[in-house]
């Protein structure tokens, strides 16, 4: 989001409707951090006032009747008030952080997490919603802004608002008791002076609450610029372990650093880079609040020393009046700037509700799929068609195709020829956009949609493991039957690569959050992907290029068990390598978003002039080159 938008107004109606959502959503998520949040809060910002108020009752016994009984019951009082309040502050945070430590930093990616897993799946990969999850992220990251600044301005807002509770309760005696009357300062009993020092108060707060609002518009600004979108990225791309072996081989780094040296846009130490800019005036709003702050403070304490002169209360009550009005005046700022940020929150709170408000367009169903012991299921796309949304071209035309379980079914062509997007369609990712495909002769939009994704074990070409035990990768659960993830790694052809790890079933991949983790080679990953589709015994079985990191002898492997790692289940293998797809059943060609030929490898490479002759020849003839040249 640019730095312009981040500036456009909002009205307060409409910030405090979107505050109230965030709380709700955060009620929703977890009460109890609502509920410890302020209880904390409440007894934090009374313990100040419990030691205040004893204090000035202790000064007034000293400087009045000096009663030893009296002394010793106000000192037994401050004493036992402030560890009281002392330990009812250390129980509270400590039932606070349990609870909101990890909502703090997890809470907000669960709730988006959960959403996106409850979006239609072509939202999700909408350029659209990719742009709105970054700019969550870039917001969060800059000043927490969001979701998240909710729990902050929770703990900001109640702090401030028990703390002008308790300073009204200790103060409000000030303005009631009188001076002596026929003194030089009777004048003060008159109500226009109470009314007086009351617009007084108003007054400085509101110069207060504008000066802060113009500060954190100042700070605001910047969260949109190149600055924090540029080290928003890089910092976080060297330490991506897909990216490392670049960022080195190429010295990456070096490019990095010479941009930064040379844009100041980018440069945020630079004196012409957006963060330097602010500099200038954050300082001087800081100081304005500061002064206005002081000048309050001595009217407060001018007022206190006068009633105290006319008589109106002991030297004691002094200490307590002065300290509660400093920390109402305190208390109110705080409490008004908290609720002035409202507004700036607000704007950040638009796309996160945009995001969570995305409707679900695909129809979920409300059949049951048949549960058959005879896995009898039939596939048909009838006429199918797809275009991704905003594009032009069609990635699927009119394909027409059935295939029943048992079947092996190769899908070849070239890249971009729709096989991916073929997988999606099955798979209900994504629902045609015109045709429809058929489970047993039912369109497919007319059962559940949990139901039908149970149908399907899937290898997408990018997949990924978890930083997690093996057992529980191959599961995809915490509990899970370790007989049966050891049978499916070793049928899987990872059975000598398991016996040598220290831990089994429970070694740890990758290092993330083990130091004895192990890391894998590409082939071995596929290999427990593919072990993972094995232990979720699914009727069909999607295999987008299994076999591509693997070397020759263990890809051959792969091939010469394929009957007995499939069993009766349907396998869908897509692949480049036609030599591979001679053990399946049936072919299907896709060139150009349509199926051109259907058939078994020796009735397709003898159709002079098809597209499979023609993919054939070509890898052939590479192949008889290079053992000619081996030889």
């Amino acid at each position: 989001m640019s730095s312009k938008n981040k500036k456009d107004r909002i009205s307060i109606q409409e910030a405090f409707i979107h505050t109230k959502r965030g709380f709700q959503i955060w009620w929703e998520y977890e009460p109890r951090m609502v509920i410890s949040l302020t209880l904390l809060k409440l007894v934090t910002a009374l313990t100040p006032y419990v030691p205040l108020y004893i204090t000035a009752r202790l000064v007034d016994e000293l400087a009045g009747s000096r009663d030893p009984a009296r002394l010793w019951q106000w000192l037994a009082a401050l004493l036992l008030g402030t560890a009281g309040m002392g330990l009812l502050q250390a129980l509270a945070k400590r039932w606070e952080s349990r609870i909101n430590d990890d909502v703090i930093y997890c809470g907000v990616e669960e709730i988006q997490i959960r959403k996106l897993l409850d979006m239609d799946f072509c939202d999700v990969e909408k350029p659209e919603t990719q742009a709105m999850l970054n700019e969550i992220e870039m917001s969060g990251r800059w000043n927490g802004w969001g979701l998240r600044w909710m729990y902050y301005f929770m703990e900001e807002f109640l702090t401030a608002f028990f703390q002008t509770l308790g300073a009204i309760a200790l103060s409000v005696s000030l303005f009631v008791l009188p001076v002596r009357q026929g003194g030089e300062l009777a004048w003060l009993n008159h109500p226009g002076c109470t009314l007086g020092m009351f617009v007084l108060l108003v007054a400085a707060l509101i110069m207060y609450t504008f000066l802060d609002g113009r500060q954190v518009a100042v700070w605001t600004s910047l969260s949109g610029a190149q600055t924090n979108r540029t080290y928003s990225f890089f910092f976080y791309i060297f330490g991506e372990r897909r990216r490392g072996t670049d960022a080195r081989i190429y010295a990456q780094d070096e490019f990095i650093r010479s941009k930064i040296a040379t844009d100041p846009e980018v440069d945020s130490m630079g004196k012409d880079s957006a963060y330097a800019k602010i500099q200038g005036p954050m300082a001087r709003y800081a100081l304005y609040k500061r002064f206005l702050l002081q000048c309050f403070t001595g009217v407060i304490y001018l007022f206190v020393a006068l009633k105290a002169l006319g008589g109106a209360f002991g030297v004691g009550a002094i200490t307590q009046y002065v300290g509660a009005l400093t920390g109402l005046a305190e208390g109110i700022a705080d409490m008004i700037a908290a609720v002035a940020e409202l507004r700036t929150n607000a704007v950040f709170l638009r796309t996160t509700y945009k995001l969570l408000d995305t409707p679900n367009h695909m129809y979920q169903g409300s059949l049951t799929t048949e549960k058959r012991s005879d896995r009898k299921y039939e596939i048909e796309f009838r006429d199918v068609s797809f275009r991704y949304p905003g594009a032009e071209t069609w990635a699927v035309r009119h394909l027409n195709m059935k295939f029943q379980v048992g079947e092996r079914l190769a899908v070849v062509g070239e890249n971009g020829s729709g096989k991916t997007t073929f997988i999606k369609l099955l798979c209900r990712l994504y629902d045609p956009t015109e045709g429809e495909i058929l489970l047993n002769g039912i369109n497919i939009q007319k059962y559940r949609y949990d139901n039908y994704l149970d149908l399907f074990s899937v290898v997408f070409q990018d997949f990924r493991l978890l930083a997690q035990p093996l057992g529980q990768n191959v599961a995809a659960a915490v509990d899970y039957d370790r007989a049966r993830a050891k049978q499916c790694l070793e049928r899987a052809g990872f059975g000598e690569r398991l016996a040598s790890l220290p831990k089994g079933l429970d070694t740890c991949l990758y290092r993330d959050f083990e130091d004895s983790g192990v890391e894998i080679s590409g082939g071995e990953s596929q290999k427990i992907a593919l072990a993972r589709v094995l232990y979720q015994n699914a009727p069909f079985i999607v295999l987008d290029e299994p076999t591509a990191a693997l070397d020759p002898e263990a890809e051959m492997e792969v091939y010469t068990k394929f009957n007995d790692i499939v069993e009766d289940k349907t396998a869908i293998y897509i692949s480049h390598r036609l030599s591979s797809c001679r053990f399946c059943d049936e072919i299907a060609v896709f060139d150009n978003g349509r199926m051109v030929q259907q058939g078994t490898h020796d009735s397709l490479v003898a159709e002079a002039g098809g597209k499979y002759q023609t993919l054939w020849d070509a890898q052939a003839q590479y192949y008889q080159k290079k053992k000619r040249q081996e030889d």
